[in-house]
């Protein structure tokens, strides 16, 4: 670590968001640059805020779902227990309590300070220039290098929703090495909505970070049945989460009146591929469900 990374990164000249907008190559080379700096700056940061990073343990997580989670991992064959708090809201998609709204404040206050860090940090522009959005894995051009935050972040995919993905989409095994993430924060006033689309993933984990109380107008996801041509537009409580195929077309509607925050994470496979919805290509039991790949991150991102 460098003598006072923290100074260094905060004072670092940074890309236009016009630039940033554009893809242009001097952008890529910036975070390509900076890398070693921004992680010794992360590093730094972190440290100071040690009262707040020390708090990002399985406590934030619904204590339901933590219970029979930790069960599965000790006992494969109860992952029933898992599968039984997820509820089918439209066909393919899933939503389950997953975080403790009253301990929810705490990853809140968390991306907050990262918010106010001062770090160069890569918003997701490859939706849009999101103003309080972060890129969360470590393959992604300027990622969130907090070092307890990867750590939450990578137990969060390894023992909870790739698992969990496997259990309720066992097509995707296989196709489901590769870990992908970034956070969004809905405005009236900055990014409003995302168009129609499906995701480049074999599976999608769509999280609230919203606190009890902090309401919003609006930013409904909409989920469209290609074969039925049924539309349903769902709302999520705050800490709950909807998984779905990334195949399944959805859009962010408008959102009108206060703001949303969210996690977004993908699982797929090596150099981007994806499982094809309803083919199952590897069949596992219920003990190498709940097993973690060995397979290294291949480095690529989607965006």
């Amino acid at each position: 670590m460098t003598g006072d990374a923290l100074s260094e990164a905060r004072a670092i000249p940074r890309p236009t968001r016009e630039a940033m907008l554009q893809r242009a190559p001097a952008v890529s080379q910036f975070w390509l640059q900076n890398r070693a700096l921004f992680e010794d700056a992360w590093k730094q940061w972190e440290t100071n805020e040690s009262d707040l990073s020390k708090q990002l343990d399985d406590s934030l997580y619904d204590t339901n779902l933590r219970n029979a989670v930790e069960l599965a991992w000790e006992t494969p064959n109860k992952e029933n227990d898992v599968k039984a708090l997820w509820k089918e809201v439209f066909p393919g998609v899933y939503e389950a309590q997953f975080f403790n709204p009253e301990r929810l404040a705490t990853l809140r206050d968390y991306l907050n300070r990262v918010a106010d860090a001062d770090i160069p940090l890569r918003p997701p522009y490859g939706i849009s220039l999101n103003r309080g959005g972060a890129m969360l894995d470590r393959r992604s051009e300027g990622y969130l290098a907090a070092p307890g935050f990867q750590d939450f972040y990578q137990g969060l995919m390894d023992r909870y929703m790739r698992p969990i993905a496997r259990l309720l989409f066992p097509d995707i095994t296989g196709y489901d090495t590769q870990t992908f993430g970034f956070s969004i924060q809905w405005q009236p006033d900055t990014d409003t909505a995302l168009r129609a689309h499906t995701d480049a993933s074999s599976v999608t984990l769509n999280v609230n970070l919203n606190l009890p109380g902090e309401d919003f107008s609006g930013s409904g996801v909409r989920f469209f049945n290609q074969a039925t041509q049924e539309v349903s537009e769902l709302t999520f409580a705050p800490g709950t989460a909807l998984i779905h195929h990334g195949s399944v077309p959805h859009e962010s509607m408008p959102i009108t009146e206060g703001e949303r925050s969210n996690l977004v994470l993908w699982l797929y496979g090596e150099s981007g591929q994806v499982a094809r919805p309803g083919i199952v290509h590897n069949s596992i039991d219920a003990q190498q469900r709940w097993t973690v790949p060995t397979d290294q991150s291949d480095g690529f991102a989607p965006f």
